[in-house]
């Protein structure tokens, strides 16, 4: 959902707030909702693990420390509040109030390397970006327009980023530039939209977007560029951001979002705008992920990802060879949509029923879509295996110290995702059984749930060791990569009407890749929730290489996968579908069977 305005920066000079009422009020600010009970809980209400960063984030701010796990898996505000810890007087950090920046050369992050080794020889990554629409003040104008872009550019470093050698250099060698060297003003381009019928605005917008991409040169320092339509002193106008992905993600959208919403208002009320804070730089967490990535405890996972990727026979359960795939072969898209009434209670409930995440549930429909998709030809011989690379938020701590010593991410604008594969085994697991929501939905829900948990630090060691370890990275490197990659970017709001929501007629942009640029899996799905007046639905974005799949066998598995998580929305419904699993008990060794011997003996769930 869309951020709220900040609390007032001053506010950790007050009296200490009741924590249980100011966690009721960010669970609220966050998740958009009018007000929050005590007792209710946080992915209850739908939140996710980019949502749970912001609560995070903000709480520290307030100063209140705890962690994101905690938010996720917490039953109630109130317990949540129980377990929180009061932060000094910086905020919660023993960090510097105002870090000192690192300029010039940092190390590039795996996500980075990633991006370079994707990238065919002589198709450079330059125009990939995402994008985001917002409405404008009326009367914004020109001028107040650039200054709020150079107050971004001057205090989000990674709206500065320079990649000498451009983005296909390998290795990659990422700069930094001082504020001030980015004339905001000129990557600022104005359009007149006040003779511009209002149904006209979303396709005008877009082609200007196209034209702006083609703009992006990261290997020139350029990393954004803006539209203005300006339609004059009463009516709403339109800022496209459109930002190089090595400058953003999800959650960077939403602080810039934030940043304009505030920036205004100190415009307005005829003061200099200056962003919040950010409390931990990106390239300080460049530097501590260049020092994980040879850590004892990071080489120690190399086992666990070369066994992740061992070889499986059935299409959608093992590796691709280690490169691109032929770029020459045409790429393909489909999009679907979910609506809100299957959408709502897949992002509350369905997660609730097991104390699970989001990524859960969506993950076990496509598990679950897999094996009914190519069940016909695999026969019963089928393993039951599913091999995905998941991208995860990439924000997650890697120090050794207490919650108040990691690194905030939370106001830090840049591209942190990880990419990892994750092995899924359903076993026998019957997807006609489970496509009606019985019994065989919840089981394979349970399954995938630990099989994610059973990944270390949420997958942020297998880019370390892929790409930055030199000990490690041959034999990773060497065996390959999924066919199939899943990225979940979390809920965006769509049709705002308010001054910096999103503009109406545009959906969240997910990644816009190079022409030419070839796909790293043979078949991707890209997944948002956006939120409208009636709920959020799930759009699903399928791309894959046409020399791997055929448009109808995607269409089948697309369609597939929407026909699971409603089984699994259904299943959650019912009654009993609550259950614990495994790692949500604090007892080494306790397997899904005994929990359900217990709840058996019982007669009631545990």
């Amino acid at each position: 959902m869309a951020d709220r305005p900040a609390r007032p920066r001053t506010a950790a000079a007050d009296p200490a707030p009741d924590p249980v009422r100011l966690l009721c009020g960010l669970f609220a600010d966050v998740l958009g909702l009018p007000r929050v009970a005590p007792e209710a809980g946080f992915t209850e209400l739908g939140g996710d693990s980019i949502q749970a960063i912001q609560v995070v984030g903000r709480a520290r701010r307030a100063g209140l420390v705890l962690g994101t796990r905690e938010v996720l898996r917490s039953e109630s505000v109130r317990a949540l509040a129980a377990g929180a810890r009061t932060a000094g007087p910086a905020g919660g950090s023993a960090r510097p109030a105002g870090p000192v920046r690192r300029l010039g050369p940092f190390p590039a992050t795996p996500i980075m390397d990633w991006l370079a080794e994707t990238a065919a020889p002589g198709v450079p990554a330059d125009s990939y970006h995402q994008s985001l629409v917002l409405l404008t003040p009326p009367g914004l104008g020109r001028d107040r327009a650039a200054r709020l872009l150079q107050a971004l550019t001057d205090h989000h470093d990674l709206l500065r980023l320079r990649m000498p050698g451009g983005t296909g250099a390998r290795p990659s060698r990422p700069e930094l530039p001082p504020p001030g060297s980015v004339d905001a003003a000129a990557l600022l381009h104005t359009v007149d939209a006040r003779e511009v019928p209002e149904d006209r605005l979303p396709d005008l917008t877009r082609e200007h977007i196209a034209a702006a991409a083609r703009l992006l040169a990261p290997g020139e320092g350029t990393v954004l560029r803006a539209v203005l339509l300006d339609r004059g002193p009463d009516l709403r106008g339109r800022l496209a951001l459109v930002v190089h992905h090595l400058s953003v993600d999800g959650i960077s959208w939403r602080v810039l979002q934030e940043d304009l919403r505030t920036c205004w208002q100190e415009l307005a009320e005829g003061r200099e705008p200056a962003p919040a804070p950010v409390p931990t730089p990106f390239a300080e967490w460049a530097a501590l992920l260049r020092a994980e990535a040879l850590s004892g405890r990071r080489t120690a996972e190399a086992g666990h990802w070369r066994d992740t990727l061992r070889p499986a026979p059935e299409p959608l359960a093992g590796t691709c060879p280690h490169g691109p795939l032929d770029p020459d072969a045409p790429e393909r898209t489909l999009t679907l949509t979910l609506p809100p009434e299957v959408t709502a209670p897949l992002l509350t409930r369905a997660p609730a029923a097991v104390n699970g995440t989001v990524d859960d549930v969506l993950l076990t429909g496509l598990a679950l879509a897999v094996l009914a998709w190519r069940r016909p030809h695999t026969g019963p011989a089928d393993s039951g295996t599913v091999l995905v690379d998941v991208e995860g938020h990439g924000r997650q701590d890697i120090t050794d110290g207490t919650e108040d010593e990691a690194p905030d991410l939370s106001r830090t604008v840049g591209w942190f995702t990880t990419v990892h594969p994750v092995r899924i085994d359903l076993g026998r697991t019957d997807p006609d059984g489970a496509r009606t929501g019985g019994p065989a939905a919840g089981d394979a829900l349970r399954r995938v749930k630990e099989a994610l948990r059973a990944v270390p630090d949420k997958g942020i060691g297998y880019g370390l060791l892929r790409h930055t370890n030199p000990r490690t990275a041959p034999a990773l490197t060497g065996a390959g990569i999924p066919e199939l990659g899943f990225n979940y970017l979390g809920r965006f709001p769509v049709g705002g009407t308010d001054d910096w929501e999103a503009a109406p007629g545009h959906a969240f942009a997910l990644d816009a890749a190079e022409p030419g640029m070839p796909l790293p899996h043979a078949l991707e799905v890209n997944a948002a929730a956006h939120e409208g007046p009636e709920g959020p639905a799930l759009t699903a974005t399928w791309t894959w290489s046409g020399n791997a799949y055929d448009a109808a066998r995607v269409r089948a598995l697309a369609e597939e996968w929407f026909a699971m998580l409603r089984a699994v929305a259904h299943h959650a419904e019912q009654p009993g579908a609550a259950r614990l699993t495994p790692s949500d008990v604090s007892l080494t060794g306790l397997s899904q069977t005994d929990l359900d011997l217990f709840e058996s003996q019982l007669g009631a769930p545990l």
